[in-house]
């Protein structure tokens, strides 16, 4: 399988632990872009190291930090050279080996959009503690009786086609980000589907589902951003 139009998207915080690990299990893609997200470790040097394109992004938010990555490409003269966006964590929770399969339904033109289940696949014991879990069986049950959908997850590692992410309009800054690609990926029709994969535990500690401040600010954005988008009709 030919991945060199792909791009790989990686929002790192403080990840000097896990960076190298995520890079080195990386496939040969066309690019990959490291966010450092404001980082007071190495991550970003561990990162040029590997050989990634280290772009700052001093406002903390993973939403932000993958807009910083998007406009990356965006702004280059080759912006045509990729067609397949993949972001993946940079804890290492997610198993970066298996990028051929997440885009292989895009190239082989059967989805516009492939996201990774960890809900349907194997996940190691503790990988997700039992709020995340939860907060993501919630905001999909939520968004396919709304919508029609058929979500499993809110999952990070996920693939999609670079001119229909363009076309979402992408602007959260912060904890919604996955449920507003999803919801927006609704709305614009996109051919979705989902793929098991299977998720360990992270390498350090999560900023978001680890700590209870985290974890109800980011269930409150999703929980809005739903609500939110169901004054829309689906198109």
């Amino acid at each position: 399988i030919d991945l060199s139009q792909v791009a790989v998207i990686i929002p790192a915080l403080n990840e000097e632990s896990s960076i190298g690990l995520v890079l080195e299990a990386l496939p040969e893609v066309g690019k990959v872009i490291v966010v450092d997200n404001g980082s007071e470790d190495n991550t970003a040097d561990i990162a040029r190291s590997f050989g990634a394109d280290v772009q700052e992004e001093k406002e903390r938010g993973y939403g932000a930090a993958c807009l910083k990555g998007i406009a990356s490409i965006s702004n280059e003269s080759q912006q045509n050279q990729f067609n397949i966006i993949v972001f993946v964590d940079a804890d290492f929770s997610d198993h970066p080996d298996l990028l051929p399969e997440l885009v292989r339904p895009i190239i082989e033109d059967k989805a516009d959009f492939v996201m990774g289940s960890r809900l349907l696949g194997e996940r190691e014991k503790g990988a997700m503690p039992p709020q995340s879990v939860f907060g993501n069986k919630l905001a999909c049950f939520l968004m396919n009786r709304m919508y029609g959908s058929e979500y499993t997850d809110l999952g990070p590692f996920r693939a999609i086609r670079f001119e229909k992410l363009q076309s979402l309009g992408m602007i959260d800054r912060n904890f919604g980000w996955t449920v507003e690609m999803q919801l927006k990926a609704i709305h614009k029709n996109l051919k979705t589907i989902e793929i098991p994969v299977p998720y360990r535990k992270r390498v350090g500690t999560s900023k978001i589902s680890g700590t209870i401040s985290g974890s109800v600010k980011a269930g409150y954005k999703i929980l809005s951003l739903i609500a939110k988008y169901g004054i829309f009709k689906k198109s």
